[in-house]
């Protein structure tokens, strides 16, 4: 596990340097306190479903943390939204998947957007995945970046800590619009 934990993270945090350097924040921004948090590895099986059309493997949500690196099987099944619609992910061998989660989006103050999906069964093939959230600590404030924040820009989201981000977030859903309403101001 740590052979793939610590190199993972690694192209997570080169991840949010380039993406710093794209919006003009210093590459460090993301380093430290934001990022310096539990790395969590979540592996998902989905067996098989007769009636895939029935269920869902995961519900439709954005993930509750900065960026997410998901490895999937060759066996398709992640969904993301798009204009009303579900649009299937191709999966590519040997390559990630990658989410921004609520949290990127707060502290990009928008720039940058998080990602509703969702995860589907297949009627004939059994499904494995392999996420892995790249989390803040606990108890330090997220918000808006000084740097995306100005005149004719004001701050789009209030500024909370992960701890409280993470108790709203259980109580109204992972659902884009309900976090979003609970965080924008």
């Amino acid at each position: 596990v740590e052979k793939f934990v610590e190199p993972t993270r690694g192209v997570g945090m080169e991840l949010l340097r380039l993406l710093c350097e794209g919006m003009g924040l210093r590459p460090d921004y993301f380093e430290g306190d934001l990022t310096g948090g539990d790395v969590i590895i979540n592996v998902n099986h989905y067996p098989p479903c007769p009636a895939p059309g029935l269920t869902l493997g995961l519900p439709p949500h954005c993930d509750r943390n900065l960026i997410t690196l998901l490895l999937q099987s060759t066996v398709p099944g992640l969904q993301v939204s798009y204009k009303g619609d579900w649009i299937n992910v191709e999966s590519v061998p040997n390559a990630f998947v990658v989410n921004f989660g609520h949290l990127l989006e707060i502290a990009t103050n928008g720039v940058l957007k998080s990602i509703e999906h969702r995860a589907m069964t297949n009627a004939a093939l059994a499904r494995t995945s392999v996420a892995t959230f790249i989390m803040p600590a606990a108890d330090i404030p997220i918000g808006p970046a000084e740097e995306l924040v100005g005149e004719g820009n004001p701050p789009r989201y209030r500024t909370v800590t992960f701890d409280e981000f993470m108790r709203v977030y259980k109580t109204v859903g992972a659902r884009r619009e309900s976090v979003e309403k609970a965080f924008k101001l």
